[in-house]
């Protein structure tokens, strides 16, 4: 099992997305790569400097990190600093923040060929994952829980 962190915006939509493919074991939500202490929801919408991001363990022998990144670019617009769809803030900021140095090469491979398909600069921050605090227990799972809530990923890439 492996395990990989993307900020993309608002983490329910994200999630959502993430946990229809298989060879995705587990997506927990939460907030990456702000200072060293656990924040609240509002902490996060204040500009605390936490990115709401999503964890995803998966399989690398039903799935592999670069086929991940490739569905990760597909739903998120990567030119687009503090801000995916309607939301706004530091906190929705872009990231691909990964644990094993081995990640990088093939990480860095999938953002070259997107950097050169944009034509663009790139927002997505490539950075090693400094910390990661669970998002409150309502926010797990939240678009499942709630059908109809907010979500800038369009419906049709909940159905790959």
């Amino acid at each position: 099992m492996k395990e990989i962190y993307l900020a993309g915006g608002c983490f329910w939509g994200l999630q959502k997305f993430f946990d229809q493919f298989p060879g995705v074991l587990e997506t927990e939500v939460g907030y990456a790569n702000g200072p060293d202490r656990k924040p609240t929801y509002e902490d996060v919408c204040g500009n605390s400097g936490h990115a709401e991001t999503v964890r995803i363990r998966y399989d690398e022998s039903h799935l592999s990190l670069t086929k991940l990144l490739e569905y990760y670019f597909l739903v998120i617009d990567p030119t687009s600093v503090n801000r995916q769809g309607n939301d706004v803030g530091i906190q929705y900021r872009t990231g691909i923040y990964y644990t094993e140095d081995d990640q990088l090469p093939e990480i860095m491979e999938v953002f070259g060929k997107e950097q050169e398909k944009v034509g663009d600069p790139l927002a997505v921050k490539v950075e090693k994952l400094k910390n990661f605090y669970s998002a409150e227990e309502y926010h797990q799972k939240y678009l499942d829980k709630n059908p109809g809530g907010y979500c800038h990923i369009p419906e049709k890439y909940f159905h790959l």
